[in-house]
């Protein structure tokens, strides 16, 4: 059996690497309002290890790698440290997802050093309800680094929008006829509950069914083929348009008997499922000069920890411990 092959004959092809746990916002479905305990800064992977993980996964099959936060843009020296993901030979797809905050002056060197696919968490259009989502008032600043991020050739370019009843679901039409008019990738993504402190309640929940009956009013969604490399959301398009909508149903739709997927934390924990504490700690042997052949056997260790499906409770939410912030987007 090829190394990165679980037991229910999935192939993990797809590393999501948080290299900070810090935020430049305080959103409302991700950090919670007090207690917010972040990691030492020696608590955190040194970009020299997490690079020595990715290797070692791509030694297992890895081929796709998302850098995420946290923030990822608020690291010093992350555009340095892309340039060495990029430069990896064996991974074939190195992509960044942000809440687009700093991007406006970080946006070309970014593409310089050899991402050119970005995700940009944006939940609203409305600059009032923005700043109450994230806690400040800067849509102002992620809309310019949307745009710069299109001049500069990213694509593609996607729109991270957590549906939210009574907070954003009056804005569906508005946000996905973004993919009308522009080559954005709006993906929907069902607000899940995460973490010991989320805020997450039931009657805030709205399904991805419910999402694109409310969508097709503008027009039939047509289905698009997957990709290879592909996450988890379903894709559709609007006749003519020069953008896609995209469905991430993690609650109403389990993606589990496809997830490609594995997750390294900022604190260095590999982590086979978003929704289950079941973690391997690279940390400690990183630090204790293990081999990269011991980094291959935890990352094989990892893959074979990798549930059948996730558990989380309808309608009471999830069980997992660990908050968002200390996962990784």
């Amino acid at each position: 059996m090829a190394p990165n092959i679980d037991h229910y004959n999935r192939r993990i092809s797809y590393l999501r690497v948080s290299v900070t746990d810090r935020c430049n916002l305080r959103c409302i479905y991700c950090l919670p309002v007090k207690d917010l305990k972040l990691l030492d800064h020696a608590e955190i992977l040194s970009y020299e290890e997490i690079l020595d993980v990715i290797i070692a996964g791509t030694e297992c099959g890895i081929r796709k790698v998302r850098l995420t936060g946290g923030e990822p843009l608020v690291r010093r020296n992350f555009v340095r440290f892309v340039a060495s993901v990029c430069r990896i030979p064996e991974l074939e797809d190195v992509s960044i997802t942000t809440n687009g905050v700093l991007l406006k002056e970080r946006a070309k060197e970014i593409f310089d050093a050899g991402v050119h696919r970005i995700n940009i968490s944006l939940d609203t259009l409305n600059r009032l309800k923005y700043a109450k989502i994230t806690g400040y008032n800067c849509f102002d600043e992620v809309w310019e680094g949307l745009q710069e991020a299109e001049v500069v050739g990213f694509s593609p370019i996607k729109i991270n929008v957590v549906a939210i009843r009574g907070v954003n679901d009056d804005e569906f039409h508005q946000l996905a006829e973004l993919s009308v008019k522009k080559p954005y990738h709006v993906r929907f993504i069902e607000y899940m509950s995460i973490g010991h402190d989320s805020k997450w309640k039931h009657e805030k929940y709205i399904s991805s069914d419910e999402i694109k009956s409310k969508l097709e009013a503008i027009g039939p969604l047509h289905k698009i083929q997957r990709a290879t490399h592909d996450g988890p959301a379903e894709r559709y398009r609007f006749e003519s348009a020069k953008g896609e909508i995209g469905f991430i149903s993690a609650l109403s739709h389990h993606f589990c008997p496809s997830c490609n997927r594995m997750r390294l934390t900022a604190d260095g924990k590999l982590r086979p499922c978003l929704f289950a504490d079941n973690e391997v700690d690279a940390k400690t042997p990183l630090r204790n000069k293990c081999t990269q052949q011991d980094l291959k056997e935890l990352f094989r260790e990892a893959i074979a920890r990798k549930p059948r499906q996730h558990h989380v409770r309808m309608p009471d939410g999830g069980e997992c411990l660990r908050p968002m912030y200390a996962i990784g987007g």
